[in-house]
């Protein structure tokens, strides 16, 4: 595989989270970019739009692989100095999760409990669980005060706002000279890099634009509600646990919150069902009555792009193009580690991050 020469021209197709992230950075190395979507430039498109954008590690642990836990704490490093080189704030928060259950969810929450104990045997570079009283509780969240008679809490998991950093990315874009392409949708075929008047190098961010390339690929589908509760003081991310699914709350600046649970496998990009979003807002009631209250933002749905082992993945299609996918319902929490990744996959041709990370770098496609 040859390596990145400066001022390379590059064509990234797909603006979404990886696609911008890449983007900016290849762009402020002094390479040329072309960027590509089939959407406009709101990411409206993109999962990255819909997502919660919470950072947590040792709560994902739960359901997910060790290298996404070690790929989540390098996000927690990283994300500071990605926002610092952008040309508009963006909000970062790393005050924790907070994890609640009712009475009669206690067993459910014991063996969840049980599972973040025995991944941080595992990795015990995770900070250790607390578990806490409903004194510790009014102590540590007073929104929760006379709800909630125990609780746990994981130290230093973060979040920031999704929103903020795509308008972010695109101001940086902006800035730095890069061409963008939007309503203009791109296939591999599209392209020769390395032949004249061609791109010396292709990276695919579709997500799921690309499953005729990686017909592997799959949507899981999610469901949010945006509200603004003026009364709703949470102050980090709050996760329920619930017999069908786990809910959680993301608070933003000015009292914006964003709500959900849901994860269906489907493709469906229709609007979410009554019942569905009936059970959510029910739900988050139940944490805050600050929530009775609130003003609906806004409902949405988005499919996240998911391979067969719900794990991240790199292709190298051809020595000039690269695909990366699969970033499932952790792209904002494994999005630098896979940036990080593809940097030094271009710069040497090799990453011993993917190594660390349990990424795979297949050579030529999927089967």
């Amino acid at each position: 595989m040859p390596c990145l020469q400066p001022s390379s021209r590059i064509a990234i197709m797909g603006a979404g989270l990886m696609g911008r992230l890449l983007a900016c950075t290849l762009a402020r190395q002094g390479h040329r970019i072309a960027l590509y979507d089939a959407q406009g430039p709101q990411a409206d498109g993109a999962a990255a739009r819909v997502a919660a954008a919470m950072l947590a590690p040792l709560a994902e642990s739960a359901v997910t692989e060790p290298g996404v836990v070690r790929m989540g704490q390098h996000a927690l490093q990283r994300w500071p100095q990605l926002i610092a080189e952008l040309d508009a704030p963006v909000f970062f928060q790393q005050n924790g999760t907070l994890v609640l259950w009712h009475r009669q969810d206690a067993g459910d929450a014991q063996r969840l409990c049980g599972l973040f104990e025995k991944n941080r045997r595992i990795n015990s570079t995770l900070p250790a669980l607390q578990m806490l009283s409903g004194q510790d509780l009014h102590a540590i969240e007073p929104a929760t005060t006379h709800r909630f008679a125990q609780g746990a809490y994981l130290p230093d998991e973060g979040q920031l706002d999704n929103r903020q950093l795509l308008d972010a990315l695109l101001a940086t874009l902006t800035r730095l000279g890069v061409e963008m392409h939007w309503q203009a949708p791109r296939e591999l075929a599209d392209f020769t890099p390395g032949g004249a008047g061609q791109p010396d190098w292709v990276l695919d961010c579709r997500g799921l634009g690309a499953r005729r390339a990686w017909p592997q690929l799959r949507g899981v589908r999610g469901e949010v509600v945006r509200v603004h509760a003026p009364e709703v003081t949470l102050q980090r991310p709050t996760r329920l646990v619930h017999p069908r699914y786990p809910l959680y709350i993301a608070p933003k600046e000015d009292h914006l919150f964003v709500i959900g649970a849901t994860e269906i496998e489907s493709d469906d990009m229709s609007p979410p069902s009554v019942r569905s979003t009936l059970e959510l807002l029910s739900a988050a009631y139940t944490v805050h009555s600050g929530f009775a209250e609130a003003r609906i933002v806004e409902i949405a749905t988005q499919c996240r792009p998911t391979l067969p082992d719900n794990l991240p993945a790199v292709r190298r299609l051809s020595e000039r193009v690269l695909e990366v996918n699969g970033l499932y319902r952790h792209g904002f929490m494994i999005s630098p580690a896979m940036l990080d990744i593809v940097l030094e996959l271009l710069a040497t041709g090799d990453s011993a991050l993917a190594r660390r990370f349990d990424v795979p770098v297949h050579t030529a496609p999927a089967p």
